[in-house]
Formats: C-alpha cells, structure tokens, sequence
C-alpha cells in the first residue's frame, strides 16, 4: 500500500509541474532531436502506467485468482459436449412437433367430415382485441355489398398478457389462434371445416409448452391456407398482412422433397396486356415457394428460347433469395414478340433436366417444368413420349393456362399436357386467383409423401427472421425514399435560397453517405433470427376419392439465441467463438452475421456462406478461394468431426480496426439434422482456461457459512454478461439479469438445492393409423417427464462466483483504500474516472471517481456489460502477447458518419490480466480505466512541451512542429488540433502514414465484406418517348376502357385485396398537395433550364438495396523489429518526423515537421468501396458454385399415384361468362372504327 502511494505521489508532483514550459522559446528552424522525442515516449509511457496501476489496483486483482487452477482446453471434448448439448435440445423440439403430427392426423381421420355448427366461432388472430394497445395494426378487410351476404357469427375474444418468453408479445398460453390469409376465405367449407377439428390441438400446444418450457411458437399451417399457433396472440402486419404460411421456408420444405424446376414463359405476340402481366405474376409466385433446397431457372421462349437472366444460361441455380431476386428483376424487362416454339422450349427443358438428373446435380430428386403460356398448337406427345414417358416420366408437368378467352382446344390439350405427365392444370384469368391456384403444385409434389404414409421428413429450416416476407425489405426501402423525396420537395418550397445553397447540398450529400452504410448496425434491431423444425401431416384416410391430401406442416420454432446459450462461450473463451452451418454451407449462427442494415433485413442475410465469413488470411483476391479453404469447408458441410488450424483475420470496432492471428477449428456434425458445429480457439491463449479449484462448489461454501448467500459479494456496480444462461426460470421473469441471477443465488444457499439436470426428450409412442384417441394421447402426456422450473449452467454460476467472491474488495473505494493524502487529492484533481474490472466468468465490476450523484453518463457496467465480447477486453488480451505490461489505449471514433464532440470525448485503457502456474497461463480478467480525454490532452502536451536537459529546447509546443498519439490501428488518440481526434491518421496526414507503412511500422491489411449491400440506381421509363397520333389515343383510350370494365366486374373484390399491396410498383409520389405550401412562383411555366436545376437538386436518385462485396484497407501496427525500424534520424523533407513507441502502451508519438510541405498522395481511407466484378454478384456465384449436401431424404414417387385422377382446374366465371360476347364486340367495334 505504501508503494502505491508512493507512485501515487510521483505523479501528482509530475501533474503539478504544469505548463511553465508551454510558452518556452524555440530556435526558429531548429529540430526537435531524436533524444528528446524517445524520451518523451519514455516518460509519458512510464506515468500512464504507473497511474494505470495505481487506479486498477492490479496487483490485487492478479491476486485475486492465486487459488485459481489452469487446465487445457480440449477443442475436441468442448465441441462433442456442446454438440451433444444442442443435439438434446433438437431432439425435444423434434419430439413436440411429432405429437402435433400424430394429434393432426388422427383427429382429421376422425372429425375431418363432421359438420360445423352454424354458431361455430373461433379465435381470429387479426380481429382478437388487445387490450394493451389502442393502436390498428392490422389492414381492415373491404366491406362489400353483396346479394345474399351471409352473416357470420363474430371472432372469439381472449384476454392476453404479455409473456416475456414470447419477446414479450401479449398472449394468452392457454389457447392457439388461427391466422387467415388476405387471400383465403375463413369460411371457405375446407377452410372451416379444418379450423373446426383443429382445435382439439390447444391440448397438445399445451401439454408441450408443459413438458418443455423452452419451447417457442408451436403451429399447424393447413394446406388450406390457414395457420393455427399457438400461443394466441394479436396478429401484427405492417403495413398490410401479406402473410401466407405456405410460402414459408417451413411450410414449404416440409411439403415436399427438394425439387429441380424449369419455369417456361410464353413471350409470344399474344402474351401482352394484362396476360403478361398474369405471367409475370405466376413465375413470381412459383417463386416464392422455392427454398435453398430447391433448384431453378426461368426461360422465355418464342421463335428462340432464352434464359431470363443470361448468365444462368444452360443450368439450374439454387434457389437462394439473391437468386430469386434476380430472376424477378429480370421478369419487369421480358418483351412479348413473334410465334411461340413449344417444341424448342420443352425440348430444351427436358434435356437440361436430364443432364442434371444423371449427374445427380442439382436437387437431385423431385424435376418439374412449369409451362405458363395462353395456348398451344397441339399436346405435344410426341416430345413426351421421347423425353418423359421413357423414363417412366421423372418430369411433372404443370400447366398455367393464362387469359380470360380461352379455346376450348387449348384447354383440353394444356389439361391433357399436365395429366399425362404426374402434373397439374390450372387456368388462371385474374391477378387475384394466381398465388392460391399456384399453390396447387406444392400439394401435387406432396403426393408421394402422403401415400407412402409412415415417413415423417424432418425438416430443419435455415435460418430466417420473424417477419412477415423478405419483400418487405425492397418495399420499406421504398418508403423511406418516398418519405425523403417528400422532405426535399417541401423544404425546397419553404427557402428554396437556402435548399439550393452550396452548403445545404453539401449537408444532404453527406447525409445520403451516412444512410449508406452499414457497418454500424451489427445487431439484429427488432428482428429475432431463428430456426424451425417441421415435419408433414397427412391425410389417413382410404384413398376411396383416389386424391392424396396432404393436410399441412406442424412445426415449431427455435430463436437461435437458445441455441446459442447451449455454446456455453464461457468455455470458449476470449476472441473464440461457435457457430454453426447447414448443408449448403450456409450459417446458421455466427457472432459475425450482420442480416441488417439500416433496420431493413438485407435481401440475402440467410444465405451467407461460411467462407464469406471466416476470413481466411491467405491475402487472395475477393473470392478467389484456396484449394485448402474450400477442402475445410467440405469436411465441415459433411460432417465429418475433425480439427485444422488456420491463420485469419478479423474485424472489429464496426470494421474500424483489424486483427490476425492462428486459430483452431474443431467440428462436428449434429445428427438428424442438416447443420454442423464449429468451434474457432485462439491457437496461444485460447489452449488453457482458469477453473474454480473443486472444493469451491457454490452450494457446499453456502451450507458452510451457516446458509448465508452468495450474493452477499454482489453489493453495487456490478453487471453480468446478458446473452449467458446462468439460470434461467421457466415460470417468473425479471427485470434484468443481474435480478434473476440474485434470485437463484438465494435459492443455491438453500438447503434441499439440486441442480437441475438437462431436459431430455420424452418417449414418443405412435398410435396406429386410424385408431388413435384422445385418451391415449393424455395418457402419454401425463408420462410425460416433470417439468422443471428452471434451468442453471452449473460451471458457469460456480465460476461467476468465484469471481466475485474473489474480487468483492474491489468495491472498496479507490480514494478510501490510498493512505496517502496527495494521492487522493491527485484522484480528485484528475476529475472523472472510471476503474472497472472484467472477468472471464462474465461479471464487470466498476468504481467511479467522484461518485456517480448527478451526472447523466451511463453506468460503464451498463454500457459496456458483455465482459469477454467488448473490444476493450478483446485487444487488451491480444497485447498481452505484445508486451504483458502494456495498457490498450482507445478514443472513440471520428466519422463522418458519427462525428465525436472531443470535449465530451473518453479514453478507455484496458489491461490483461493472465494467471500462471509456472508452465502453463490463462487470461483471467481485464482492468482498465476510463478517463477524459482532455485530461490525456493535458498529460500529452506537458511532457511534450518541455525537455529533460534543457529550457532552450524546440517541443511541440511551436507552431513548427505536430504532434500526435497514434494507436495501433492507426487512429488518433491525441492531436494539437482537437477536431482531429479520434481520426484515422492516414487521413489527416496520408504522406506520413504511406511511409510508416513503406518502412513496414503498420501493415496493410485487405478485408473484405461479403455481407455488404450497395444501392443501384432504378432505371425509370419515361412515357413520353414514344409520340402518339389523336386518333392512336383515343382507340387506346377505348379499348382500356372497355377491357378494364369487363375484368373490374370479374374481379373487383379479390383484386382490391390483391392490389392493396405491391412491391413491384415503384411509381413516383406527387405531393405537392399534401400541405398548404402554395408558391406563387411555382405557378409560372418552367423554363428548361429551370426543370434540368429542379431535377438535380430536388429530384433523388431511386435506389434498389443489392447485395455486393465490399473491400477496405485496414491497418495493424508490426511490432516484429519495431524498434529498427522506428530509430531513423529526421532525413530533411524527405523524412520530416519521428516515430516512437509510448512504453507499456499501443501508442506511437508521431513527430512531424510542419514546416514541410504535405507530400501530394493520394489520402488512405479505410472506408469500404464496392468490389467492381465484371458481372453480376449472383452471376459470378453461379460461375464459381460451391460445394453442398445434398438433403438425405427423397420421396418423389409411389406406385399408388398413377390411380389418383384429379389433375386440374379451371377459373370459374360463373355468370360473368355472359360479358364475354359483349366484350368480344366492343374490341372488333373499336378496330373496326379506328
């Protein structure tokens, strides 16, 4: 203790010793020497530390963990055991939604035919109250006035509650909800009658929910459309509900094997207008119930056939969501023209099936083609019987007959096209029909499924986010720009001096920069990434009506954040981490998945490869991927269990800063499902981790203290990692982490405390088919194994305790414990401080200088809680193996995009905190403090400012010369010209930092960001590029209308539904009435000049979010002969500065002459620039595909199927068939007269 003080003394007489030499005079033109400048760097290094060890009290906290045992960390035992872990906690999920299945199928079999009572009422999730919220969040339906309008009895109402397990969403657990479609009538005889029997699952929802209270969402999604979850709940849809469940990756993965499909388009002269606009509409929709699995490619034909998307020529990609989104910006441009070519087009489809089907490419199993056209010639048996029936047909064909004037030639021969091929004809004359009647093919495909009957594929989906559709992204994109567009009309009206000013564009310019980028919003927003697990159910019954029904998916959904815990990172340690892969080589989990950007997921945030990922520090250009790196990702996506180590690199600070190193990669494959676990380990500090000794068990120690809790080190200023599972209750919820973990502190001193052992699943019996009863399956339930109330990771709780009973001194004050009067008085003289402490346990322990009563700052445990993730922790543990003394020194960062106010500015110092047993060390634990920046400032310029030997000497106090800290990263800590902190310094002196990095101080380092999204400009059609006669105008004018009428009649109600909402229609918003702004100089006719000046000051460029690939040049200082290349004279201009490292930090002081002139080069900029390739991101994908594992379960055939007759169906006209005479003469009447 009196050393300390002693240090403590030492540095306030050297913080006394103040500025006398700020204002000393310097030799005009003489040089600051070598000398002084290395002693500067000397004693500014030495003070810092010696008052980092003093404030962090870092002797005591190294003895904090003298009890501490280190054991070697066995990558292959740690990811077996986590493996098994979440093996376990599939095979519960896996086990509810089987009961589901066997629940569904036999109370269809049983109640599928009874009749609905008239008063029948049920649960609407879109129309149950919320009594919490007085908000409308859901889209009204449209009121129709309707002969014979049928009055049907109102939706069931139930109290909800807001449930913290369910993301904290008002529900009521002890009944399901049902969710219809926009698009889906409630009361449709197959719809009710399926809401109807379903109900009798709320007992089994619940019964799971019981047995296993980690459980999520639990649903039933019908084939009719319907969906039923349970819990109940409110449904929310922003803007309008365009929900569907059986468009979901779930649904629709479940429902069939994975399939090859080849979408064929007519594009001949007769597919225009409104047919074209039906096709476009079909592709879109066979689309969207593709999944990863799945592999397609869409084709134009007429005279020729042509792919829609050219690089895709010849082949079948996967359908990713990056691909489906180019096959659909490709549909907006397809020109209809020329005489259709059935022969070419399917011949050209058959054949490039067959060649996938023999190589056993693509999805290899399920092949259909899509056949969308408004009439053909003749059947084309022949090419079937060639390409098809040979094969004993492999190849379904489904037909879309589009057009309201069909013949009944072509009828029968498009029908006969899809019969004769295991297919299925549907004739589609509205937009408002398409997405039901497209649907169909999803239910055709599950045939062989529901016949064979006792297979239940379980299906395990990537990972995706709760929302409603990935569309929203494009149309939320379009809102903020619309929203935007607006702003800068209507502040251009109010002072359009001031919008048109030089400045204002300048401010707007950077803004648009700023909304841009994407690095800072790493974390997920509002969205929850998960996983679900599904599995079929079908129809029991006899195949009497020769159909094979398969009634829908059961399924259930798993947040990745449970799967994550079960990663025990703890166990991991600093700077490792899991993840996990499917057999696509796609990631599931990984703490480097960025789906979102702006708050707007990103177009392909669920298929980004692993290499995308891990980075590979083999400094190869962007996607240029070694032979080694794509062996290690095959042996993972296999699942072969194995270890490699690899050198990487690594981004942090929102991909401000980089680092490299060697890590080791341990995996294993999770059995009965598609994914893969990977642990990475640091290859030096990660081979060993700190343990508790044995006899300090938690419960043992309380029982010995007579009872007395744990808790009681836990007194203030204390915070625990918020993403761990210490211990979780099922049955309570808690403020925050820190209240729940006190909670089972109390209980673990309690005698009769067991630790609760992990969940597993029930023995699952199968009732035979058709002879299942409610009662066995309660008997089944009730054998259920007990639940339990709560779970607790036993080594983590005892490690966490051991932390803190090990450093509960640490809550004494820093200026209690300093004996010496000046050392307290320095403390009160330095103004705010923060000393906190971080342990590997996750607990965060902090002290505040003065005493935190008034000020506004937020509590640095509740800034910063997540102990081993923060990125102080993370490189004051990397410099450890730089120098085991140093502190790592931070400033936050000066953007364009997040400017610092510098006098508001703190510097963080972080130190590594190892434990040694004399052959082997482990970090411990992190100290630092945290300071203000103009106290460092203050520090800086006194020790700069004066020399050791002499009062006539030149500092950095003259104008002549600057002078600056400099972290590792290259980012300024402390400059003379404050603006300039916490800048990158190749930005403020690119001359300096090119020959720093010439002399090999910093090294260059590329990364690249595959998860980017850059903005492409939309191309916008202008109309009034084609000029038109009167007369052309007005027969136009007719036949619209004429047309319009007639389809308006048709379809009126299911086209306002359909309409409400489009992501397609990007058309240009007029809001110059939304507000009385009127402008008297508005009125007058513009002049050319005017309009081009409007245009580009007012007018925004439309932009698309694309996925790209973004480089950066970072930048890490080589510490490998530092001193070498650091100790070289001033060499005129050609070399006007000094370089030299700060002791015991990660700091150089820069000198530089500030009388030479900036050397004219080019300014290092560590902002990522879009990636230029030659073509398109999905094209070039598609070019250089990866290797992926094919899905282990095929069922695409049964011998029964050929006796099922049902193969299409017709639009139904009714009685608006009478309008088809009028129609037809009214047409011939206008071409007639025009």
């Amino acid at each position: 203790m009196c050393n300390r003080a002693g240090v403590a003394l030492l540095l306030f007489l050297s913080f006394e010793s103040t500025y006398f030499a700020a204002n000393a005079q310097h030799v005009p033109n003489s040089r600051i020497s070598f000398n002084t400048v290395q002693g500067w760097g000397v004693k500014l290094g030495t003070e810092l530390y010696h008052f980092g060890e003093f404030i962090t009290r870092k002797k005591e906290v190294e003895d904090s963990w003298k009890s501490a045992q280190i054991e070697s960390r066995d990558g292959e035992k740690l990811v077996q055991s986590m493996g098994d872990d979440i093996r376990a906690m599939m095979e519960l999920k896996i086990s509810a939604v089987k009961r589901i299945v066997e629940a569904a199928e036999n109370m269809a079999f049983d109640k599928q035919n009874e009749p609905v009572p008239e008063d029948f009422q049920f649960y609407n999730s879109k129309e149950m109250e919320d009594l919490m919220d007085d908000s409308i969040t859901t889209t009204p339906e449209p009121e129709f006035n309707m002969e014979n309008w049928i009055v049907r009895p109102p939706s069931k109402n139930a109290n909800l509650q807001q449930n913290h397990h369910f993301s904290s969403i008002p529900v009521n657990i002890n009944i399901s909800s049902v969710h219809v479609p926009t698009n889906v009538y409630a009361w449709a005889p197959e719809v009710i009658k399926g809401i109807h029997w379903s109900e009798g699952l709320d007992t089994h929802f619940i019964n799971n929910y019981q047995s296993d209270p980690t459980l999520s969402w639990q649903y039933f999604g019908s084939s009719t459309g319907f969906m039923r979850h349970y819990p109940a709940m409110k449904w929310r849809a922003d803007p309008v509900d365009i929900y569907d469940c059986r468009t979901r990756a779930w649904y629709m993965e479940a429902a069939a094997s994975p399939k090859d499909v080849i979408v064929l388009v007519d594009r001949s002269g007769s597919m225009t207008g409104q047919r074209r606009d039906i096709a476009k509409h079909v592709v879109t929709n066979i689309l969207d119930t593709l999944g990863n699995n799945d592999f397609v490619n869409v084709m134009t034909f007429a005279d020729t056939v042509e792919e829609i998307v050219p690089c895709f020529e010849d082949s079948l990609v996967q359908a990713t969501l990056g691909n489906i989104r180019e096959f659909k910006l490709a549909l907006e441009n397809f020109e209809t023209m020329e005489i259709a070519n059935f022969s070419a087009a399917l011949t050209r489809a058959f054949d490039l099936l067959e060649i996938y089907r023999n190589n056993s490419g693509g999805a290899n199993c399920n092949q259909a083609i899509m056949l969308v056209t408004d009439g053909v010639p003749y059947n084309y048996k022949e090419i079937f019987e060639k390409y098809n029936w040979k094969y004993d047909t492999p190849v379904r064909v489904f037909t879309y007959l589009i057009g309201r004037e069909v013949k009944v030639a072509d009828v029968r021969e498009v029908k006969w096209m899809a019969c004769a091929n295991r297919g299925y004809y549907v004739h589609l004359s509205t937009l408002a029909e398409v997405r039901e009647r497209v649907l169909e093919h999803v239910n055709v495909l599950a045939r062989p499924l529901v016949l064979q009957r006792e297979k239940h594929p379980v299906v395990w989906t990537p990972v995706y986010a709760n929302v409603t559709d990935p569309k929203v992204a494009d149309y939320l994109w379009e809102q903020r720009e619309r929203a935007e567009q607006k702003e800068r009309f209507m502040s251009q009206r109010r002072d359009k001096a001031l919008f048109n000013s030089e400045k204002e564009q300048t401010r707007r310019w950077k803004i648009t920069q700023m909304k841009q980028g994407q690095y800072s919003e790493i974390g997920n927003s509002q969205y929850q990434l998960m996983t679900s697990v599904s599995m079929p159910v079908y129809d029991l019954r006899h195949n009497e009506m020769r159909i094979a029904r398969l009634l829908g998916v059961a399924g259930t959904d798993v947040p990745l954040s449970e799967i994550q815990a079960l990663m025990t990172p703890y166990k991991v340690g600093v700077n490792g981490y899991a993840f996990m892969v499917t057999n696509n080589g796609y990631i599931l989990i990984h703490p480097d998945l960025r789906p979102v950007f702006q708050q707007i997921l990103k177009p392909s945030y669920n298929s980004v490869d692993m290499i995308e990922v891990e980075l590979f520090d083999d400094d190869r250009t962007p996607r240029n991927f070694s032979k080694e790196l794509t062996a290690l990702r095959q042996d993972i996506i296999d699942q072969k269990t194995g270890n490699k180590i690899m050198n990487v690199k690594y981004h942090m600070d929102d991909m401000k800063r980089v680092s490299r190193g060697k890590k080791h990669y341990f995996w294993t494959g999770i059995s009965d499902s598609p994914f893969t676990l990977v642990v990475a380990i640091p290859e030096n500090y990660g081979r060993h981790r700190i343990t508790p000794p044995p006899t300090d068990d938690i419960h043992r120690l309380s029982l010995t203290s007579k009872n007395i809790s744990a808790r009681q080190y836990l007194s203030d200023k204390w915070s625990v990692h918020p993403d761990w599972l210490y211990c979780r209750h099922y049955e309570r919820t808690f403020s925050t982490p820190e209240e729940e973990l006190l909670y089972f502190l109390e209980r673990v001193a309690k005698p009769g405390w067991r630790w609760p052992a992990k969940p597993r699943p029930p023995e699952h019996h199968k009732n035979k088919q058709g002879h299942g009863h409610n009662g066995s399956v309660e008997g089944e339930r009730n054998k259920a194994a007990q639940r339990n109330e709560y779970y607790c990771d036993h080594g983590l709780m005892q490690a966490l305790v051991y932390d803190a009973r090990n450093t509960a001194w640490f809550n004494k004050s820093i200026s209690d414990s300093a004996s010496d009067d000046k050392a307290a008085e320095f403390i009160q003289r330095f103004g705010y401080i923060v000393a906190f402490l971080a342990t590997h346990g996750g607990l965060t322990r902090w002290q505040t200088h003065p005493p935190k009563d008034h000020d506004d700052r937020v509590e640095f445990g509740k800034q910063w809680p997540r102990a081993i993730d923060e990125v102080w922790y993370r490189r004051a543990v990397e410099q450890h193996y730089v120098d085991p003394l140093s502190y790592v020194y931070s400033v936050d960062m000066n953007t364009e995009k997040f400017p610092l106010n510098v006098s508001a500015a703190l510097v963080t110092a972080a130190h590594a905190v190892f434990h040694s047993d004399g052959h082997r060390k482990a970090p411990a634990a992190v100290v630092g403090f945290q300071f203000k920046h103009e106290r460092l400032t203050e520090w800086f310029d006194n020790i700069t400012s004066s020399c050791e030997h002499s009062k006539d000497c030149v500092t950095c106090a003259s104008e002549e010369w600057d002078c600056y800290l400099v972290d590792n990263n290259g980012w300024i800590v402390v400059s003379k010209d404050s603006t300039q902190t916490g800048q990158f310094f190749g930005k403020i002196r690119p001359d300096i930092m090119s020959k720093m990095i010439e002399d090999e101080v910093y090294k260059t380092v590329h990364v690249i960001d595959y998860q980017a999204v850059c903005f492409r400009e939309k191309k916008v059609t202008n109309p009034a590029s084609t000029i038109r006669t009167p007369i052309d105008n007005l027969r136009l004018i007719m036949s619209w209308f004429v047309t319009t009428t007639t389809w308006f009649y048709n379809s009126v109600s299911l086209s306002m539904a359909q309409s409400s909402y489009s992501f397609d229609d990007v058309s240009y918003q007029n809001y110059e009435n939304d507000e009385d702004t009127d402008d008297l100089s508005m009125s007058k006719p513009p002049t050319r000049t005017h309009e081009r000046d409007f245009e580009k000051l007012v007018l925004i460029n439309r932009t698309r979010p694309t996925p790209c690939d973004r480089e950066m040049f970072l930048y890490q200082m080589d510490y490998t002969n530092l001193d070498a290349k650091l100790n070289k004279p001033l060499n005129e201009c050609n070399r006007p500065f000094y370089a030299q490292l700060v002791n015991y930090t990660n700091m150089l002081l820069v000198v530089v002459d500030a009388m030479c002139a900036k050397k004219d080069v080019s300014i290092l900029s560590i902002d990522p620039s879009e990636v230029q390739y030659n073509e398109s991101l999905p094209c070039l994908k598609h070019k250089h595909p990866l290797y992926r594992k094919q899905p282990a379960s095929c069922i695409r055939n049964h011998t029964e199927e050929s006796n099922i007759d049902m193969c299409g169906r017709g639009s139904l006209l009714n009685r608006n068939i009478l309008w088809l005479p009028f129609t037809m003469l009214s047409l011939l009447w206008i071409k007639i007269i025009f």
